[in-house]
């Protein structure tokens, strides 16, 4: 394809705002994996789910963000469920809970899947609303309102839970419990009761992306495979941990993909995310804003 400004322009444009809808699908699994070092490979099929929850609210005529939002301490609540079978039958019997649990993981990924199957069948699912197929006029270029959603849930997630890790004592208590564990119980905490919590939340958060992404694009019960890779790479390529560096690896991740997109075609964007993935574990196995 011969070179084009507007074209790139174009890409780029379209790339943060993809970026930022990435980072948004993405943040709950920093807590998770980044913070917690639980090998959360269940973590899209979870917001999938969250998908298909705000779909049943949606056709009741809630608006698809307030759903996300009001899903938000049920899968709380979910969150402290599965990691609690998850300490009590891997973590806290030795050495070898992370192989054991990614296993776990992709069970829990398998059954999500075929229930929403079982549930809904194979056929695509999407919600409507005012800011759903409309879009912003900027110049010559045209905004998709959902992307714009997708932009604003993924900064005030960013900044809420970037706000939340480092102002307050429950917040400081997870970013050290998956350094220094005796540390913490010295501090009077309970680093099992700390990851519980870290998980909820993570979880919770789920429901909100999973309210996203049926925004974004019309879902299915196995679309939680086509983000396994991207979720990772921006949560390995930020650092693990980094709430504002999810953010900026996921701008990283949408520019990338949306200049192949444009350019090389539609076959070649998923591989933008293995490939960032293999780099950054190549190159800086700590991630860009890791120490």
């Amino acid at each position: 394809m011969i070179f084009s400004l507007d074209l790139l322009t174009e890409a780029l444009l379209f790339g943060v705002l993809l970026g930022c809808f990435y980072a948004a699908v993405s943040i709950g699994l920093s807590v998770s994996f980044g913070l917690l070092d639980v090998p959360h490979v269940a973590h899209p099929a979870v917001m999938v789910l969250g998908s298909y929850c705000t779909y049943l609210l949606a056709s009741q005529g809630l608006d698809p963000i307030v759903a996300g939002v009001v899903l938000m301490p049920a899968f709380f609540v979910l969150g402290i469920l599965i990691y609690r079978f998850y300490y009590e039958s891997f973590e806290k019997r030795g050495t070898d809970a992370g192989v054991r649990g990614l296993a776990f993981f992709f069970g829990v990924a398998f059954i999500i899947e075929i229930g929403l199957i079982l549930a809904f069948g194979v056929d695509q699912r999407s919600v409507s609303a005012a800011y759903i197929g409309s879009s912003w006029a900027l110049g010559e270029y045209r905004i998709p309102y959902r992307m714009l959603v997708a932009f604003g849930v993924a900064l005030v997630l960013t900044f809420g839970l970037t706000v939340y890790l480092s102002k307050t004592f429950t917040g400081r208590a997870i970013k050290a419990v998956a350094q220094d564990e005796p540390a913490l119980r010295l501090m009077g905490a309970n680093p099992v009761r700390i990851k519980q919590w870290a998980f909820g939340i993570a979880t919770g958060v789920s429901a909100l992306a999973g309210a996203m992404l049926i925004i974004v694009n019309p879902v299915e019960p196995a679309l939680d495979r086509l983000y396994i890779g991207r979720t990772f790479c921006v949560v390995v390529l930020a650092g693990l941990g980094s709430m504002t560096g999810t953010l900026a690896a996921g701008l990283i991740l949408g520019i990338a993909e949306s200049i192949v997109l444009m350019f090389l075609g539609a076959s070649w964007a998923p591989a933008v995310a293995f490939g960032l993935l293999l780099i950054a574990l190549g190159v800086r196995p700590q991630g860009l804003f890791g120490r």
